[in-house]
């Protein structure tokens, strides 16, 4: 292969301790963590988004504490929050007889035992302050409307490819433009995701139109039916009411942000009886639908001076709330090795190595919980005496991998205060 042009890879090679130049593929919330990781650890960031401009679209996002851990480490904790509503508890509904069965709660215990609060924010929010942080850095360069269509490279550095021809040029390129990547297509080849067959829709309801008894405003409450659940809780400071809304409705082709009628999506969730579900449903308003995709593990990460971060490397369904946690962690981890070590792609190659068995143990057990929000009648009866018989501290124990952990690799066995796992 010829040397990319215009790589600054050659000064690198005559200089090992030199600045490397990270091209970060995607301007998300993992790219942006990505970038100001890199940077944080002493090289210059590129980043190249397909996008005419840096923004982030959706709605709630829950942040536990291990996501908050990464954050702090790339010097946002105290704003993340201060941005953040801080919750109460994860309470856990029957959405037909609208039985209180249990809550995680999340308050001072849990907060001693794993560190931090478990917040929720605007996806926008995040996205924001990771991109005002770049922003105020001089080590990274932010490109809108650059789209990525591949890559390649040499011994010396790698190179993006972009879609109007023409190339960006680098030490390493990290892909993290998400969950129908560019990147990760020529690195894997998998074709497109797995779709779920789940359609998840959503809405946002200012909380002066919530009637007060419904508010909840430090809980994340799930209502749990045949086949179908229910999600809400305040976000923007708790202006806000995020609804989200899932049913196992068998949908086989992937859309995103879809405009639905409300009476479809009151059809969609009849199972769902009890009458508070019902009024919160109903107060939904401009609901857009997401058919749910994700990806099986995948232990091929990286390619020589290229690796996936992110949705890219282990797209997760949402019922385990750790998409974003797990790009920061992932960001956060890498910044570290490139402090440790300035031979690139052994970097990479260890990063893929350390991520692989927790992230892929997250997006297992996302698909698995779909078991715990959508039995009906016996079953959902045995699920409810199940969790109602679990105490503080057992509830606590059940999330402990996710949540308490104090670093951010698969092989470090025992870093959180609870049993080691697989």
């Amino acid at each position: 292969m010829n040397a990319l042009p215009d790589t600054p890879s050659a000064a690198t090679a005559a200089a090992p301790t030199a600045p490397a130049t990270v091209l970060v593929v995607g301007g998300g919330i993992g790219g942006l963590a990505t970038a100001l990781a890199v940077s944080r650890a002493g090289h210059r960031a590129v980043v190249l988004e397909r996008a005419p401009e840096f923004a982030e679209i959706g709605a709630g996002i829950q942040i536990a504490p291990n996501g908050i851990l990464a954050l702090e480490r790339l010097g946002l904790g105290d704003a993340v929050r201060a941005a953040g509503v801080h919750m109460a508890e994860l309470r856990f509904m029957d959405g037909v007889t609208g039985e209180h069965v249990t809550s995680l709660t999340l308050t001072d215990r849990y907060r001693r035992r794993f560190g931090n609060p478990y917040v929720v924010v605007h996806r926008a929010e995040l996205h924001g302050l990771l991109l005002r942080a770049c922003l105020a850095d001089p080590r990274i360069d932010l490109r809108a409307a650059t789209a990525v269509t591949g890559y390649r490279q040499d011994g010396h550095g790698a190179a993006a490819l972009l879609g109007g021809g023409g190339t960006v040029a680098g030490d390493v390129l990290i892909g993290a433009d998400g969950i129908h990547s560019a990147v990760r297509a020529q690195l894997v080849g998998d074709g497109g995701p797995r779709i779920s067959g789940i359609t998840v829709y959503r809405a946002i309801v200012p909380m002066e139109r919530v009637p007060e008894e419904l508010r909840l405003p430090a809980s994340v409450t799930w209502w749990a039916g045949p086949h179908c659940h229910f999600v809400h809780y305040p976000i923007a400071g708790g202006a806000f009411l995020n609804l989200a809304a899932s049913r196992d409705n068998g949908a086989t082709e992937a859309l995103a942000g879809v405009a639905v009628d409300g009476e479809l999506v009151h059809a969609q969730l009849a199972g769902l009886t009890a009458p508070a579900a019902r009024r919160l449903l109903a107060l939904g308003e401009e609901w857009r639908s997401w058919v749910l995709v994700d990806r099986d593990p995948v232990d091929g990460w990286t390619d020589g001076r290229v690796a996936l971060l992110g949705d890219a490397a282990h797209p997760m369904l949402h019922y385990a709330a750790q998409g974003a946690c797990q790009a920061l962690e992932d960001a956060v981890l890498l910044g570290e090795l490139m402090v440790q070590s300035t031979e690139l792609p052994d970097v990479l190659e260890r990063f893929a190595a350390e991520r692989r068995a927790r992230t892929a143990a997250i997006q297992r057990a996302s698909r698995e919980s779909i078991r715990l929000w959508h039995p009906a009648g016996e079953a959902a009866a045995a699920r409810n005496k199940l969790l109602g018989g679990l105490s503080e501290d057992e509830l606590h124990e059940h999330v402990a991998w996710m949540h308490g952990v104090k670093t951010f690799s698969s092989t470090d066995r025992h870093n959180y205060d609870g049993e080691p796992w697989a």
